[in-house]
């Protein structure tokens, strides 16, 4: 497993357990702006940290790219952008019906969880079965 794979399951996994987390601060009772931001912070400070242990543990081609792994990740990218535009078209859809700030704001946040993990899951799928370059 190359160093960018570990990172993309990394990513995935704190996008999912970001947000889990967050359904369950909401669950119970803790008011979604607050929530919202401890678990951004958190999912962005977890990463990171994450990152660097991954980093410390398997030395061996840390930070490396190869052309394969510049393609994936360009591929990665493409196909969870498809998500931040549909998030956004909610939102925008939500603010023209007047919903409350609340509702605009959980729409972006589910589109921007949503775009990390359909990215993480094509890349890895990409890593896993072959990627083939258009």
């Amino acid at each position: 497993m190359t160093s960018e794979e570990r990172r993309v399951w990394i990513q995935g996994g704190v996008a999912v357990l970001g947000y889990a987390a967050y359904l369950l601060l909401l669950a119970g009772g803790v008011g979604y702006k607050v929530a919202m931001l401890w678990t951004i912070g958190a999912g962005i400070t977890a990463g990171i940290v994450l990152a660097i242990a991954a980093g410390m543990i398997w030395r061996e081609g840390a930070g490396e790219k190869d052309q394969r792994d510049r393609e994936i990740d360009r591929f990665g990218q493409y196909v969870g952008q498809s998500m931040l535009v549909i998030g956004a078209l909610a939102a925008l859809i939500l603010a023209l019906a007047e919903w409350s700030y609340g509702w605009i704001a959980n729409a972006l946040y589910l589109s921007f969880v949503l775009s990390e993990v359909v990215r993480s899951i094509a890349k890895l799928v990409a890593y896993r079965r072959g990627f083939h370059s258009w």
